[in-house]
């Protein structure tokens, strides 16, 4: 008897339906898997076997043929086990099969026939809507996830004893249903850490104002314990709240990852990934033999922090060049191409030399020639595409001891979505969103300058020794501070305080 069943794989952060044939053949004894399955799906004939063993249940001394369509395109991982193991039920009779059509069944078998999570459910619950599936059974793990989508039936199973009953019996599972709004608005303002927990470094809070509102990459420099860190932990409250559209961007990323939690329906605040420096290039930007999102996909919307940046490996850094300008990363192999998002904010820290002082500070042991070496490690195309360089000084003690709270992330926050705000309006019929993604174009028609304005950049330019790559950027940068002064003109102390977060331009650094 021939029974199709269906499942899904994962092609990125999309799902494609699988068809999963099963049939079984009187005219002989033995089990033969087909459709190009890798090592995790061919072993799954011993858990289906133990599982449905231990239920009650066996797999028929027949001949057992299945495929699972399209034969063409590679199937991976353990989640085909359900689908398979009620095929072969319904194959050999021993279930009822009258509307096992209307259903996409995953999950990962246990010998004891409980059910493990899987990967990528969100995709997939999206592509059994799309394609007209009654509904989705899956692991109880995954229900919270699965139910983000509307219309679409899902039920949560702990073993397959309740699967098979579903289906023989017409014994219900739990249905799984949310109220994505509510929760999402429950929890979007929830963070971790807020910046009137930091003490000082007004200049360095500015500057992440400034950066927040107009989407800019931003470099912090300076000695150990200065705070680098615990600014950069404090950037994701006070960026605008998640859209419900980026947070289902985002959260079919972390669902393709396996990084949702059982109790996760939903990502709700920005991401904030902070990769150790040893990290591979593979690992930050994806790939693999069998291609996952990294570090710079699961940071999309968000923030990714890349502390003591030099520490870094130069190849990796340079990987990042292409996906900062580009805001995807594209994975190609012989066969396939996988597109990622990746459209995030990078924060970055380091220290101004190999011994962690300014080279005008006393307790600076390094040489000019360790300072050169230092800083070669960042590429000038790479801090071409980081708008702000700041540099923070070690926090006096008087400062430390003040008992009076620094401004509220909620304050920073409300000047931040109203420059957002302005933008929004004037790149509403352009491809872009925020200052930072402006091109020349843009920037020659945002970003008119009067005279005195001309002539105090022109002037930075030649005694501060300013880069040519980095004239752009300040007007960048100075176009989202006009912003956060509500100002629809580029003014001249726009451009002063620009000018002052370009520090790795300077002739200083150039040692």
């Amino acid at each position: 008897m021939l029974i199709k069943i269906y499942g899904s794989a994962i092609h990125g952060v999309a799902a494609q339906t699988i068809t999963i044939e099963v049939n079984i053949d009187t005219g002989g004894v033995g089990y033969h898997l087909v459709g190009l399955p890798d090592n995790a799906i061919k072993e799954s004939s011993y858990r289906i076997s133990a599982a449905l063993k231990n239920g009650g249940y066996k797999i028929p001394g027949k001949k057992i043929t299945i495929n699972m369509a399209p034969a063409d395109l590679r199937k991976e991982g353990s989640a085909y086990d359900l689908s398979i193991a009620i095929g072969i039920l319904a194959a050999s009779d021993q279930i009822l099969a009258e509307n096992i059509h209307d259903y996409i069944i995953m999950g990962e078998l246990s010998l004891d026939g409980s059910l493990q999570a899987i990967k990528g459910v969100l995709p997939i619950a999206i592509q059994a809507r799309e394609e007209g599936f009654k509904g989705i059974i899956l692991p109880k793990q995954n229900t919270r996830e699965a139910a983000i989508v509307e219309g679409l039936e899902v039920y949560g199973a702990e073993n397959i004893k309740e699967v098979i009953d579903f289906f023989n019996e017409g014994k219900a599972i739990p249905k799984v249903v949310l109220d994505i709004k509510k929760e999402f608005q429950e929890k979007i303002n929830h963070f971790p850490f807020d910046f009137s927990e930091v003490k000082g470094q007004e200049t360095a809070k500015r500057a992440m104002e400034v950066a927040a509102a107009g989407g800019h990459n931003i470099i912090l420099i300076g000695p150990p314990g200065s705070g680098k860190t615990m600014l950069a932990k404090r950037v994701p409250s006070i960026l605008p709240p998640l859209t419900l559209k980026e947070a289902l961007e985002t959260t079919k990323i972390h669902s393709v990852a396996g990084k949702m939690g059982s109790e996760t329906s939903l990502m709700t605040v920005r991401p904030f990934r902070s990769p150790h420096h040893t990290i591979s290039d593979v690992a930050l930007v994806g790939g693999g033999s069998y291609p996952q999102p990294g570090e710079i996909s699961l940071a999309h919307n968000g923030v990714l922090f890349l502390d003591e940046m030099p520490e870094f490996k130069r190849t990796v850094l340079e990987v990042m060049r292409q996906p900062l300008e580009d805001r995807e990363v594209t994975i190609s192999r012989a066969k396939f191409t996988v597109i990622y998002p990746s459209s995030f904010m990078l924060v970055a820290s380091m220290n101004p030399s190999p011994s962690g002082y300014f080279p005008d500070d006393p307790n600076n042991t390094s040489s000019t020639l360790e300072m050169q070496r230092y800083m070669n490690k960042l590429s000038g195309p790479l801090l071409d595409r980081i708008d702000i360089h700041i540099e923070i000084q070690k926090v006096e003690f008087e400062q430390l001891a003040e008992k009076r709270k620094g401004e509220k992330s909620e304050e920073i926050r409300k000047r931040v979505l109203k420059a957002r705000e302005m933008q929004e309006e004037r790149y509403k019929n352009l491809d872009i969103s925020y200052n930072a993604q402006m091109g020349v174009r843009q920037i020659e028609q945002f970003c008119e300058l009067d005279e005195v304005s001309f002539a105090l950049i022109k002037l930075a330019m030649d005694k501060l020794n300013l880069s040519a790559r980095a004239y752009d950027r300040i007007l960048k940068v100075a176009r989202t501070i006009a912003d956060l002064e509500q100002s629809e003109k580029v003014l001249s102390h726009h451009i002063s305080e620009a000018i002052q977060y370009r520090s790795l331009d300077r002739e200083f650094w150039n040692v």
